[in-house]
């Protein structure tokens, strides 16, 4: 399994595996949605013309230095077909999705594996690594699986320490909606010639489906030339529609920052109580560790997690587990107890 969601050939009741916003999707978005199913005779705006407006009022960012995509995922092939690096740098684990498009234009990839006793952070030591041979380096924040956030202070020294090395920075967002706090750089675009920040709509608002990101960079002409990577017309009407109407949700995602505060301090506490052991992060997910196949005895009584497994630094007894609402948590917290025999 290289993603979570994969619940098509299985009986799940609970889907830990998928790391999307506990309180759903908003109404004004389903709105949104269901009333754009009266254009469907139509073609989308190709330049997605009310969706950037509203991001340029959001970010007080000119609409030359935005590109939207279908999905972040779009987005990251566009930019390494962009770049086109000979050699990358991606810290694990992560997400599989960096590996997979340097792969496709032939890169040559270095993988720098951060240390399980330092609870998988990243640290200065990379720096020895991001050298003048390197083109690109792909790094989340927060960091998918184990939700590590950067520091706005670290941050900073990465990008200057790329910059001077001529190394191009492109920091995945797509998480950072979910943590409480300023530890985005997207503030930071002008400041720095070598950044790209990525985020999209999926997680944040539950919207997995729809399939819309974006990207935002100071440079101008690496935005237009990573665009002409992009097919025409490669957002739907659903997915313009939405966006726009989630432009205007910013009291839902203060709200779900401190939701999932909540709920991540509950599970992690309850998880901690049944002796596994769990990762420290601030997104809406846990990368926690423990001896017995919880992924396996989990799935008998309905409840798919994320078999960590497969992801590059880590091994058999990994998982990641989202953050849900209370019921669903305690759902699982009792499922864990009976298979711990701690009933």
């Amino acid at each position: 399994m290289i993603h979570g969601g994969e619940i098509f050939n299985k009986n799940v009741l609970f889907d830990f595996s998928v790391n999307l916003n506990p309180l759903g999707v908003p109404q004004k978005v389903k709105k949104a949605l269901i009333e754009n199913v009266e254009f469907v005779d139509r073609y989308p705006d190709i330049h997605n013309g009310r969706l950037i407006e509203e991001c340029e009022d959001v970010f007080n960012v000119s609409k030359e230095n935005i590109l939207f995509g279908n999905g972040a995922s779009e987005l990251f092939m566009a930019i390494a077909h962009a770049i086109a690096p000979r050699k990358v740098v991606i810290p694990v684990p992560s997400f599989y999705g960096y590996e997979y498009v340097s792969k496709a234009v032939n890169a040559d990839i270095l993988f720098y594996e951060k240390d399980k006793e330092n609870n998988f952070e990243t640290d200065e030591e990379i720096f020895s690594v991001l050298t003048e041979d390197v083109d690109l380096l792909w790094i989340a924040n927060p960091n998918n699986p184990d939700g590590n956030l950067l520091s706005g202070q670290f941050l900073s020294k990465l990008l200057k320490h790329c910059d001077n090395n001529g190394v191009i920075v492109v920091v995945d967002e797509c998480f950072i909606s979910f943590c409480q706090g300023d530890n985005s750089v997207l503030h930071e675009i002008n400041s720095y010639r070598n950044l790209i920040v990525v985020r999209a709509f999926t997680k944040i608002f539950s919207i997995p489906s729809v399939r819309l990101g974006y990207l935002v960079s100071g440079r101008q002409d690496l935005v237009k030339k990573i665009g002409s990577n992009l097919p025409e017309w490669n957002l739907s009407g659903f997915a313009q529609a939405a966006g726009i109407s989630c432009f205007n949700e910013k009291d839902y995602v203060i709200r779900t920052a401190r939701f999932v505060r909540d709920e991540r301090i509950f599970l992690k506490k309850g998880l901690e109580v049944l002796s596994i052991k769990v990762y420290p992060g601030e997104a809406n997910f846990l990368l926690v560790y423990s001896e017995k196949d919880l992924y396996k005895h989990l799935l008998k009584q309905g409840i798919l997690i994320r078999d960590c497994s497969n992801f590059r630094g880590l091994k058999k007894g990994f998982y990641r587990i989202a953050v849900k609402d209370r019921i669903s948590n305690e759902r699982l917290l009792e499922s864990l107890s009976s298979i711990l025999g701690r009933k």
